[in-house]
C-alpha cells in the first residue's frame, strides 16, 4: 500500500500494477479463448487446441506483466509547491511536467479490478487543446493516494465564491431516474448495434447464412411490413434493456457535493467508478439539455459551462464530464442549476423573449425541405425504374410531412433568449432543446450573422464567444433590431462601437 510522501520526493506507481496488468489480460484472454479454440479444433482437434490456446494465453500474460514491471521500474512522478513531474521510460526516457497553477482538473477512474485491489487512475490536466501534453495520467496508484492528489492540487489557492449556499452533499442518486433511460436516443442506437452484432458473430463462426435461412423460415408466413415491425421490435426492445443496463453503469451510487474552499465534485458508477471535480472559479454558467423524449416526461439533464474541461479529456472519458445531474425532473434540474451557481433561482427559470414569426416560417421550409427532396428523388425514380419506389415516397411523405410540421413547431416554440441578473439566456432545438445561462462577465466577443434569407426575413444570428463551455452559444433568428439591442444590454460597451447609430427621427 501506498504511504505519504513529504512533498517533493519521487514516488513510484503502485507495484500492483503488475497484478492489475495480469488479471486484465487473462480476462482478455479467456474471453477470446472459446472461439479461438472452437476455430482450432477443426483442423487441429480438440485436445491440441485447448494446448495451443493455453500455452498462446500463458506467453501473452506473461509478456505484458512483464512489460508493466519494466514500466512501473522506469516510472516517477513527484508532487513541488509549483510543479507536478512525470518521468517514465526505459531507453528514451519522457520528461512531463505541469505547473501547478494552470491546473484545472483531477479526476480518478477505476475499472472493476482496480475496485477490487483498491486502485485508481489519476488524470491531471490543464484544460488546454493541446492534446497529452496537456495532462498527465498515473496509472495506477491506491485510492487514497488519488484522493490525496485530487485534494492538494485543486486547493491550492481555492478562495470562497461568493454566496450563501450550503455545503456538502447537493443532490443524491434517485433510482426513480432510470425511467428516463429507454425514452434517450441511446434506445435506438443500441437496438441496431445489437441486430448488427448477431450478424457478425455468427459470421465468424461462419454460420450468418444458416441465421438468415432460419430467420426466413419463421417469417416466412409474414409479409414484408410485418417482419420489418417484427424485426423493429426486437432491436428496440434490445436497445432499451441495453439502455437501462447502461444508465445503471453510468450513474449509479451518483453523488454531486460541495467541498470546502468552492470545488464541485461529482462521483458516479456501479462498475467502472468515476470522480470529476469542477472548481467554481472556473464555472461559467449551466446548460440544462432536453433530449426530446425525455423533455416530453417533463425532465432535464444538468452540463455544466466551465473552463478547463479540454475536448480530448472529454473524449476519453465518454463524452459526458461535464454532466453534473443525469436525466431528472426539471423541477429538480432547475433546483439544482441554482445551488450550483448559488443562486436563489434558476436562470434558467427566466422569461425569455420569444423570436418573430419569420424564425416560424424558416424552420418549417426547412423541415419540409427535408423531407420533399428525398421523395422527389425516390419519385423520379420510381417513374424510371419499379412502382415499388414510387410507393415508397408515398409513404415517406405521409409520414414525413406531419412530422416535420411538428418538428419545425416544436423548434419555434423553443427559441428564446433573456438576460436573468449576472447570466445572459441563449434556447433553441427541438430533438435536443439546450438552455444555456451562460455568465455575462465571462463573454469575450460577439459574432453577428446574417444570410441573404435572413436579411430578406428581418432575422439574425447573434452569437456570444466564451472560453468556457462549447465556445459559442447562438441565438438563432432573432428580430434583427431586438437580437442587437440583447447583445448591447448583456454585455455593456462590448458590441457598441460596431453598431450604427439611428439619425434622429428615424
Amino acid at each position: 500500500m501506498s504511504t505519504p510522501a513529504p512533498p517533493g520526493d519521487w514516488r513510484p506507481l503502485d507495484r500492483r500494477t503488475v497484478w492489475l496488468t495480469a488479471l486484465v489480460t487473462a480476462g482478455v484472454a479467456a474471453g477470446a479463448a472459446v472461439p479461438t479454440t472452437l476455430g482450432l479444433a477443426g483442423r487441429l482437434g480438440l485436445g491440441p487446441a485447448i494446448a495451443w490456446v493455453l500455452a498462446g494465453a500463458a506467453v501473452l500474460i506473461t509478456g505484458s506483466a512483464g512489460a508493466d514491471l519494466v514500466r512501473w521500474r522506469r516510472t516517477r512522478y513527484r508532487v513541488t509547491t509549483d510543479r507536478v513531474d512525470l518521468h517514465t521510460g526505459l531507453l528514451l526516457v519522457r520528461k512531463r511536467s505541469l505547473a501547478r497553477d494552470r491546473i484545472r482538473s483531477v479526476d480518478l477512474t477505476a475499472h472493476p479490478v482496480q475496485r477490487v485491489l483498491g486502485l485508481v487512475t489519476v488524470r491531471i490536466g490543464t484544460g488546454e487543446q493541446s492534446g497529452g501534453d496537456s495532462t498527465l495520467e498515473l496509472d495506477p496508484v491506491a485510492r487514497a493516494e488519488g484522493e490525496r492528489l485530487r485534494r492538494t492540487l485543486l486547493e491550492r489557492g481555492a478562495g470562497r465564491t461568493p454566496g450563501h449556499h450550503r455545503e456538502g452533499e447537493l443532490v443524491t442518486l434517485d433510482p426513480r431516474w432510470i425511467r428516463y433511460a429507454p425514452v434517450s436516443f441511446v434506445a435506438p442506437a443500441l437496438g441496431g448495434a445489437a441486430l448488427g452484432a448477431v450478424l457478425q458473430v455468427s459470421d465468424w463462426f461462419g454460420a450468418q447464412g444458416r441465421v438468415i435461412a432460419w430467420a426466413g423460415e419463421r417469417f416466412r408466413e409474414f409479409s414484408p411490413v410485418t417482419v420489418v415491425v417484427i424485426v423493429a421490435s426486437a432491436a428496440l426492445l434490445a436497445g432499451i434493456v441495453g439502455a437501462l443496463g447502461l444508465w445503471v453503469e453510468m450513474w449509479w451510487n451518483y453523488r454531486l457535493e460541495r467541498e470546502p474552499g468552492g470545488t464541485l465534485h461529482l462521483r458516479r458508477g456501479l462498475f467502472t467508478s468515476r470522480s470529476v471535480s469542477v472548481e467554481e472559479r472556473r464555472l461559467r454558467g449551466i446548460d440544462l439539455v432536453e433530449p426530446l423524449g425525455v423533455r416530453l416526461l417533463g425532465a432535464a439533464r444538468l452540463d455544466a459551462i466551465t473552463t478547463g474541461l479540454a475536448k480530448d479529456d472529454e473524449d476519453q472519458r465518454g463524452g459526458d464530464r461535464n454532466t453534473l445531474l443525469p436525466p431528472a425532473p426539471r423541477p429538480l434540474a432547475d433546483e439544482v442549476a441554482a445551488a450550483v451557481l448559488r443562486e436563489d433561482t434558476s436562470p434558467t427559470t427566466t422569461e425569455l423573449t420569444a423570436h418573430p414569426p419569420a424564425a416560424r416560417g424558416r424552420r418549417l421550409r426547412r423541415a419540409l425541405a427535408a423531407v420533399l427532396l428525398p421523395v422527389l428523388v425516390l419519385a423520379v425514380l420510381g417513374a424510371l425504374l419499379t412502382p415499388v419506389l414510387l410507393w415508397t415516397a408515398l409513404g415517406c411523405a405521409v409520414a414525413g410531412l406531419p412530422a416535420a410540421r411538428l418538428l419545425a413547431r416544436e423548434a419555434y416554440r423553443g427559441l428564446g433568449h433573456g438576460i436573468g441578473g449576472r447570466y445572459l439566456i441563449t434556447r433553441s432545438g427541438a430533438l435536443r432543446r439546450s438552455t444555456a445561462a451562460l455568465e455575462r462577465a465571462g463573454v469575450i466577443g460577439w459574432t453577428v450573422g446574417q444570410s441573404w434569407f435572413q436579411r430578406r426575413a428581418g432575422v439574425l444570428n447573434v452569437t456570444a464567444t466564451t472560453a468556457a463551455g462549447a465556445g459559442s452559444y447562438t441565438v438563432y433568428d432573432a428580430d434583427a433590431s431586438e437580437g442587437l439591442a440583447f447583445a448591447a444590454e448583456a454585455v455593456p460597451g462590448l458590441l457598441e462601437p460596431f453598431l450604427e447609430p439611428v439619425p434622429p427621427g428615424e
